[in-house]
């Protein structure tokens, strides 16, 4: 018989619409089945939690093969634009939240939410730069600290 899963943290390294939900959503479900969850923003994934990005959010056309559209398609100015209303409006209609209010949700259920130092201090930001709900920046040593005992999952 396996153990029960206690504690998740979640890598979340790029900044697309269709590579941050899938992170958002392990993160909401584990703290809806009572299971610790932490998420670290590293590299792209920072945009998440960024105040003047974390709203402006896009799918990626270009070389996504989920997308099913050749990269000359997804490449055409605007494409990444129409692919993300369609997806808002489906994701409205499943009554699935918009990136600022998920995160939101998710730290209001106790998750922690952390960004990287090294990723941080790469692209020039600071604590200041990001959402409220965020904890700490810290480094990838001081994430392992929050991490030990439970599950990483890298999204």
């Amino acid at each position: 018989m396996s153990e029960a899963i206690e504690k998740v943290s979640i890598i979340v390294s790029r900044g697309s619409l269709e590579g941050v939900y899938p992170g958002l959503i392990m993160a909401n479900g584990a703290r809806a089945e009572g299971i610790e969850a932490n998420l670290f923003f590293t590299f792209f994934g920072l945009d998440v939690i960024h105040r003047a990005r974390h709203e402006h959010i896009k799918v990626a056309t270009v070389g996504n093969p989920g997308l099913h559209l050749a990269t000359m398609f997804g490449g055409l100015p605007g494409m990444s634009s129409v692919m993300t209303h369609y997806l808002d409006r489906k994701m409205a209609q499943l009554d699935i939240p918009s990136i600022p209010e998920f995160v939101e949700m998710i730290a209001a259920s106790g998750a922690g939410l952390y960004a990287c130092k090294a990723s941080v201090d790469l692209f020039g930001m600071a604590k200041e730069d990001f959402i409220d709900e965020v904890q700490e920046v810290i480094t990838v040593g001081e994430f392992y600290g929050i991490a030990a005992g439970g599950q990483i999952i890298f999204t």
